[in-house]
C-alpha cells in the first residue's frame, strides 16, 4: 500500500485509511479487531477515529487492538474533538481520547465541524498547546468549507500558531462539492486531504431505490440522518446512472464507486468504514484503478 506524505507534518498515511465509526456502533469488537487486522497486513497503516464514535467506544476499541497486537508504532492514530470547541474542552478532549486509546499522543488531532460559537483563536491556540506540549504531533480540521479553511489557516498565520496539516471532507460520486474551491486551495497551502464516505455511508452500493423501503440494519436505518442527506432526486441520478455502468461492466457498484475516488487528483487518503475483512479487501482491489473511458463515464455522472 502506498504510504504518502503529509506535507505540513512529519507524517506519513496509506493512501487507503480505516474509518472507525463503525466500531461500537454497527461491529463490536471482535469483528472491528478482525478488521484491523486485515488492514495492517494489507499495508494500511492510517487509523481515524473520534470521541463521538459511540461516545468513545470506537476510541476503547482501537486502544485496546493496539496494546494486544503492539502495533502503536506501525500506524499513524488521528483523532477529533467535538462540540463546543473551548480552550478548555479541546484540552480535556485530548487528555480523555488519550486515556481511551491508551497512547501518551496521538499523530493527528482535529476538530470535528467548525464552531461559530467559540472565538476561532481560542481553538487554535488550544490545538497548538497540544502540539506544542507533545500530546499530538500535527493538528487538523474536518467538515471545514474553503472559506472556514482559509480563515484558520491566515489566524494560524497571523498568530505563529501550529498550522493544519490537513482537512477531512465527504468526497464520492454522489457529493462532489470540494472539488470546486476546498481541493484547490488545499493544493494551494500543501494541505493533506484525507476523504471520508467514498460510497456516501453506503448510498452508492446498491441497497436502496428510489421510493423505496430503506432495509434493516443498513446505516441508512441506523443513522437516519444519511437519508435527509443523499435521497434527493439530483443523487439518485447519479446512483442510478452508477448501477447501469456497474451492470454493463459486469461489476458491483461498490468497485466503481471506490475505484473512483481512489483514483481522483488531490486526495492524499481515503477513509474506508469497514464492517469486516472483505470491505478492506474490497477496498485494495478498487485501488487498481479504471479503464480510462469507464473513468471518464463516471466522471459524467456528477
Amino acid at each position: 500500500m502506498e504510504q504518502r506524505a503529509l506535507r505540513r507534518a512529519d507524517l506519513r498515511v496509506s493512501a487507503i485509511g480505516v474509518g472507525g465509526a463503525t466500531f461500537g456502533r454497527e461491529i463490536d469488537a471482535d469483528a472491528a479487531f478482525a478488521v484491523l487486522d486485515r488492514a495492517l497486513e494489507r499495508g494500511i497503516t492510517l487509523i481515524d477515529t473520534a470521541e463521538a464514535y459511540s461516545a468513545g467506544r470506537s476510541e476503547e476499541i482501537i486502544g485496546r487492538w493496539l496494546a494486544e497486537r503492539r502495533a502503536r508504532g506501525q500506524v499513524t492514530l488521528a483523532t477529533k474533538v467535538g462540540g463546543a470547541l473551548t480552550a478548555r474542552r479541546v484540552r480535556e478532549s485530548c487528555e480523555a481520547s488519550l486515556r481511551r486509546l491508551g497512547v501518551e499522543a496521538v499523530d493527528l488531532f482535529q476538530v470535528h465541524r467548525w464552531d461559530p460559537e467559540v472565538p476561532l483563536d481560542e481553538t487554535l491556540g488550544a490545538l497548538d498547546e497540544l502540539v506544542r506540549a507533545g500530546k499530538a504531533r500535527a493538528v487538523g480540521c474536518s467538515n471545514y468549507s474553503a472559506g472556514q479553511l482559509a480563515e484558520a489557516l491566515g489566524r494560524q498565520g497571523a498568530l505563529g500558531l501550529a498550522r493544519f496539516a490537513s482537512v477531512q471532507p465527504v468526497y464520492n460520486l454522489a457529493d462532489r462539492s470540494i472539488e470546486a474551491e476546498l481541493l484547490p486551495l488545499c493544493a494551494a497551502q500543501g494541505l493533506g486531504v484525507i476523504s471520508y464516505s467514498p460510497l456516501g455511508a453506503g448510498f452508492l452500493t446498491g441497497k436502496y431505490r428510489r421510493g423505496g423501503p430503506v432495509p434493516p440494519g443498513t446505516r441508512f436505518d441506523v443513522v437516519p440522518a444519511h437519508q435527509e442527506i443523499y435521497f434527493t432526486e439530483a443523487r439518485f441520478r447519479v446512483m442510478e446512472g452508477l448501477r447501469a455502468l456497474a451492470e454493463g461492466a459486469g461489476v458491483p457498484m461498490a468497485h466503481l464507486a471506490l475505484a473512483w475516488v481512489l483514483g481522483r487528483p488531490g486526495l492524499t487518503s481515503v477513509l474506508v468504514g469497514a464492517r469486516s475483512p472483505a470491505h478492506i479487501d474490497q477496498a485494495i482491489a478498487a485501488s487498481a484503478g479504471l479503464p480510462p473511458d469507464l473513468r471518464a463515464a463516471l466522471d459524467a455522472l456528477g
